[in-house]
């Protein structure tokens, strides 16, 4: 529990800070890109954020302090789901801990499905997040733009391309996991059959429960497998039932990454 509680000093520390005379509309700019219509009937649209130089936010998940977003689409017209493509995020040490997002600009790749093809749609979100440089403040906003028949790249089909490269498509020949209680918890220790990229690799750990805290893998290589470890600890502090088709490990190197759904028992 003592890690727990100095992920959360530092978190409360960055957005605390000093009184500085930094507001949102200071460091941080938002858009909707309306894109494009695809073959499948769904919309290719784009969350563009645009940062002050030095600020960065956060990934899905983000790391040992991180503060991650949130998006509400429920207002949206004729939207019956939203889901977003993330492209590779960079990973950055501050203080001896690690956190994952995106600095100065990013566009968040989101695939529009309507309810009904036929009728137009209006894309609606709220999002908060955490931007963060030498102090962290936390951020809110209210975005919406009708998706209409015609549209740009506007730079969306980019990012598309940055997203993660599945298991398959990397080449990952194997992957298992084994699992081994803790005290407070259980240790997770991943095997995959990968060639060496030839730069560091980190690798992010997410499950399906948000409220267990997750730490920072340490990774290593033996030669043609990467080996890596997290610890994961739920709120009672306690051994819990893994569901292994729900872990997600994505390997971070370079600008790139690879996604990785399930980790069986090898």
């Amino acid at each position: 529990m003592q890690r727990t509680f100095r992920t959360l000093s530092l978190i409360v520390g960055l957005l605390a800070g000093p009184v500085v005379a930094t507001t949102q509309d200071d460091v941080l700019s938002a858009a909707l890109l309306p894109g494009w219509k695809t073959d499948t009937g769904t919309r290719m649209a784009g969350l563009e954020l645009s940062l002050a130089p030095g600020w960065k936010t956060y990934w899905r998940s983000p790391g040992d302090a991180g503060i991650p977003p949130s998006f509400d689409w429920s207002q949206s017209e004729n939207v019956k789901s939203v889901r977003i493509h993330w492209p590779a995020p960079s990973v950055f040490d501050t203080d001896g801990m690690q956190t994952i997002g995106y600095h100065d600009h990013v566009i968040l790749t989101v695939e529009v499905t309507p309810i009904n093809p036929g009728l137009p749609m209006r894309l609606a979100v709220e999002v908060q997040l955490g931007i963060c440089d030498k102090i962290c403040i936390p951020a809110s906003l209210s975005l919406s733009s009708d998706l209409g028949a015609s549209g740009g790249d506007d730079g969306i089909g980019a990012a598309l391309a940055q997203r993660a490269a599945t298991a398959t498509e990397a080449g990952v020949a194997a992957a298992s996991c084994t699992v081994d209680p803790i005290n407070d918890g259980l240790r997770l220790t991943a095997r995959m059959m990968l060639a060496d990229p030839g730069h560091a690799e980190v690798v992010a750990f997410e499950i399906a429960d948000p409220a267990v805290w997750v730490a920072a893998a340490v990774t290593r290589r033996e030669g043609g497998e990467l080996v890596t470890m997290t610890e994961l600890v739920p709120p009672n502090g306690a051994p819990f039932a893994l569901v292994r088709s729900e872990v997600t490990m994505t390997i971070l190197y370079a600008g790139s990454a690879i996604e990785v759904r399930g980790c069986p028992a090898p």
